[in-house]
């Protein structure tokens, strides 16, 4: 089996993590503030406040702006469901709007396209780590009276115009799940560059409370509870191995790149599948190597899925590239505008095995098995 994914540990997670153990706090302490510290700088934020998700993330930096029921969020089908989960969790309405036809991202004019009298919120998505076009985006979402939310769960690492996703931003949110560039096994982080927002969300993710835990555990220290709150807190055992996998970030990402670019000369002569493809001036930390496959006669998710079929079969870890919210039992009542796009993108794409140790051989066996694939489904 070639897994999709497969995380990149060592000697140094291994003692990072034996070291909390031995500290005897495993909760959220010292190492979570250790990586909230490394993660900003490496963000280009002021303040990161780490939760135990990336959709934990979302949900509270929607309750940190104010989003409240009743009101409209746009964001995209085009995302893992969570995106679209985090408005329905603050009681909200997801709005959504269709991407651009060569890259999985909404526009700044897909969503004027579809935009309310109540739309508060914007929450857009870095989608497989390719940036979307911030400063319109910030623009329209600043001129409407909006707050922008950069949902980049899969973006550390990435660039857009030379700035690090979280430059500038209100609210950017990551995920640290095993498919993301670098993983804490479960975990997030909000990055943002305001004070009050980053005071408020240590309290969210804590019950709300006035102090840090360490602090109410050291005594001397009366806590205070000042707003009913959640218990989203990432634990120092996750922190430590978040640590060291942020040193090993400018690697991870390199190889990615170079891995990348194997596989767009491996397929070069492959036309029935084109490679997903940033804008000249990003740097994509390549989170997911995506395909779109040309359609057949039919509907075009048939071909995609038996593709995906006969790869599963020859032990490729192949998964459909992105789905779309709208075509899932959970949401397929919601859609107000068409999204020609979005459909496309969920219908053709398809994701390849992309890890750091893939090697040669296997990324090969990879690309032997895709040809094939495509070659006996008309």
């Amino acid at each position: 089996m070639i897994p999709i994914i497969q995380p990149v540990f060592g000697p140094e997670e291994l003692a990072a993590v034996a070291a909390v153990l031995k500290s005897g706090w495993v909760v959220q302490g010292p190492r979570v503030e250790a990586f909230e510290n490394d993660l900003a700088a490496i963000g280009g934020a002021d303040h990161a406040v780490a939760v135990s998700s990336g959709t934990a993330g979302l949900h509270l930096a929607l309750i940190a702006a104010n989003v409240r029921a009743g009101d409209d969020v746009i964001v995209p089908s085009l995302s893992f469901i969570a995106t679209t989960n985090a408005v329905w969790m603050v009681g909200a309405n997801p709005v959504f709007a269709d991407v651009a036809p060569d890259l999985p991202n909404i526009t700044p004019d897909s969503v004027d396209r579809v935009w309310t009298p109540q739309t508060r919120a914007v929450i857009a998505v870095h989608q497989l780590g390719v940036p979307f076009d911030r400063q319109e985006m910030r623009r329209l979402c600043h001129d409407r009276g909006a707050v922008l939310i950069e949902d980049a769960a899969c973006a550390l690492g990435s660039l857009h115009k030379g700035e690090a996703i979280a430059q500038d931003a209100e609210f950017s949110v990551f995920s640290f799940h095993p498919r993301k560039v670098i993983t804490t096994g479960e975990g997030g982080a909000i990055l943002t560059n305001n004070p009050e927002h980053a005071e408020r969300l240590r309290r969210l993710r804590q019950h709300g409370m006035s102090i840090a835990a360490d602090q109410r555990h050291q005594g001397g220290k009366r806590e205070q509870y000042l707003e009913p709150a959640w218990n989203f807190r990432m634990t120092d055992l996750q922190a430590a191995v978040g640590v060291e996998q942020l040193r090993r970030l400018g690697e991870i990402i390199e190889r990615r790149r170079l891995l990348a670019a194997r596989y767009e000369v491996l397929l070069a002569k492959c036309y029935e599948v084109a490679p997903l493809q940033p804008r000249a001036d990003d740097h994509w930390n390549v989170q997911t190597f995506c395909v779109c496959v040309a359609p057949g006669q039919g509907d075009p998710a048939t071909r995609r899925d038996e593709v995906l079929r006969r790869l599963n079969d020859q032990g490729i870890g192949a998964r459909r590239g992105i789905l779309a919210a709208h075509l899932e039992p959970a949401w397929h009542d919601l859609l107000r505008d068409p999204l020609p796009y979005t459909e496309a993108w969920a219908a053709q794409s398809l994701a390849l095995p992309l890890y750091h140790n893939l090697s040669d051989d296997e990324q090969q066996q990879v690309v032997d098995a895709l040809v094939e694939a495509l070659g006996h489904v008309p």
